[in-house]
């Protein structure tokens, strides 16, 4: 098990290194640089002042030097300054990640607490017109744009019923965006549930435990559902991975003032720095969880650790 976990860091830590140098690269991958950009959004374009400009980001080294220049900071946890504002992309982006974290955890929660009952409910009866309802319920809320299920939460809970407010940073206004992330991924679990129980009640051992007595709720709960939960972990581990970097429409619809939000302005704003440092902390997020999730694995399922 040690040996496994050091290999996942070791592997991981790499991963993080190509992320650095890959978005080091990215201002010169897209035409133009941030001085040009800004001179078209109404700055000066006096060119001893975008001159002076260049020169205070760094613009006018060689690229490897800009690159390994961008690497080392970074190492250093210097993110380097946004250029509209001039503050540090590292306080921006932590002084918003919180409120990510919690939506995204809220959401998860959300999918998890109506996908797991609704498909182990559908894995039982499973072939009855109640698994094709709720399979069809659960397919049609899967296609409804975030966007579009938020609005419509929004124009119910908020604006006719007047029970949660529209948008805004706090617990009652976390609801509704957390619900839209909820309805937008509980079909998704839901489904992998369902698989994953009906895999497991053909195995000889339920039907051993059946053959013993047990109620059809100690067979469910302790010999289906606990196998069961290795798919369920590696759908809600992908969820929430997604959810850290894929949230932007639902907390812009609402107002949310996550990452996700900053990342839209600095788009608008072409602030590269803050693009980067976004890239950068999202792309990390993602690796440390995978890590994470592979060493949860192996704990459940000792077979992983030979692999």
């Amino acid at each position: 098990m040690t040996r496994l976990i050091l290999r996942k860091t070791f592997l991981a830590i790499i991963t993080i290194l190509a992320i650095i140098v890959l978005t080091g690269f990215l201002l010169h991958l897209v035409p133009g640089d941030p001085v040009t950009a800004l001179a078209a959004l109404g700055a000066s374009s006096n060119p001893q002042v975008m001159a002076e400009m260049r020169s205070r980001l760094g613009l006018d080294l060689p690229v490897w030097q800009q690159v390994g220049l961008y690497v080392w900071n970074v190492l250093h946890a210097d993110l380097g300054k946004t250029i509209r504002g001039d503050e540090p992309v590292l306080n921006v982006l932590l002084s918003r990640l919180p409120s990510t974290l919690i939506l995204a955890v809220s959401g998860l929660g959300m999918a998890l607490l109506v996908g797991i009952p609704v498909g182990v409910f559908s894995a039982v009866k499973r072939g009855s017109v109640a698994d094709a309802v709720l399979t069809m319920i659960m397919v049609f809320g899967a296609s409804l744009p975030a966007f579009w299920t938020g609005l419509l939460l929004v124009q119910v809970f908020s604006l006719k019923l007047g029970w949660l407010p529209v948008a805004g940073t706090g617990w009652r206004n976390l609801l509704l965006p957390a619900l839209t992330l909820g309805l937008a991924y509980c079909t998704l679990v839901s489904r992998v549930t369902r698989s994953a129980i009906v895999e497991v009640l053909g195995k000889d051992y339920v039907r051993t435990a059946r053959a013993r007595g047990l109620r059809e709720h100690q067979v469910l709960l302790v010999h289906a559902l606990r196998p069961a939960l290795l798919s369920i972990a590696t759908v809600g581990g992908l969820i929430f991975a997604h959810l850290l970097g894929g949230q932007i429409v639902v907390e812009n619809v609402f107002a949310w003032n996550g990452i996700g939000r900053v990342a839209v302005q600095a788009m608008l704003a072409r602030d590269y720095p803050l693009i980067q440092g976004f890239i950068i902390v999202f792309s990390t997020s993602i690796v440390i969880l995978s890590t994470v999730l592979d060493v949860l694995y192996a704990a459940l399922d000792p077979r992983i650790r030979r692999i």
